[in-house]
Order: C-alpha cells, then structure tokens, then sequence
C-alpha cells in the first residue's frame, strides 16, 4: 500500500490551529488518549508544535494560530499529498479556486500552499520531502 505521504490526492496529515494551544492539549489527550509531544518549530523559533500520536502513528499536529491568522477562528486543517504543489496551486485557480497562501517550504519537511475551493471551504496541498523507512 502507498504511504498517504507520497500518494496524489491522499490525506495525509490533520492540523489544529488554536488560539489556546494549552487548553487544547488536555482535551484532546483525554478524549482521544492521543500521545502528545512538543517539537520546536525550526522556522518559528518562539512557537511550538505539538504532534498527536495514536499507537505507534503519528497523524496531525496541534499548534496555536499564526499571527498571518489573526482573527480567524481556530479550524482544524487538513493536508492532502499532491506530487507538485507549485502545479497544483495554479491548477487550483485554473479551476476556480484560489491560492491563500502561496507554496512554501517547510524546511525537513516538504513545500506546501493553503488552496480554497470555488465554494469556499480551504485545505492545504502538500509534496513532502523523501522519508527516511
């Protein structure tokens, strides 16, 4: 079976922005029994991030609201692989939706891009980097 991280169109990762990251983590252990550990975000040098665990699978993350949020309500985000996300961010607006964030990298991780479709509902597309097995 294809890892969803390397899979086209698969889901691949869920992301919570919060406003109250220290609020959200008893919640979501104790409903979930989610392991969860904290991660230095080497491109936000003040912010933390939080990887849930389930078992041995790692499957979203936690993290308060970036400042580029300010305002928004906190969501949590979905990340679906995509084999370039360069090309997928312009066949996004080709078809109607827009590019909220434009493709970035996300050093040791991969390059992704915040996508809203015609409707409105916003998603990110992510190409991660080869995993070590």
């Amino acid at each position: 079976m294809t890892s969803p991280f390397a899979q086209h169109g698969a889901f691949s990762w869920f992301e919570l922005m919060t406003s109250d990251l220290d609020g959200a983590k008893p919640f979501y252990k104790t409903l979930f029994g989610w392991e969860l550990t904290d991660r230095p975000m080497p491109n936000m040098p003040d912010a933390t991030y939080t990887v849930a665990k389930l078992g041995e699978q790692e499957a979203g993350g936690l993290m308060t609201l970036p400042s580029q949020m300010t305002g928004a309500p906190p969501c949590w985000m979905v990340y679906i692989t995509v084999q370039d996300v360069d090309v997928s961010a312009q066949q996004a607006q080709e078809l109607g939706g827009k590019v909220l964030m434009p493709p970035t990298d996300i050093p040791d991780v991969g390059r992704f891009a915040v996508i809203q479709d015609p409707q409105g509902a916003a998603f990110n597309i992510m190409t991660y980097l080869p995993m070590a097995s």
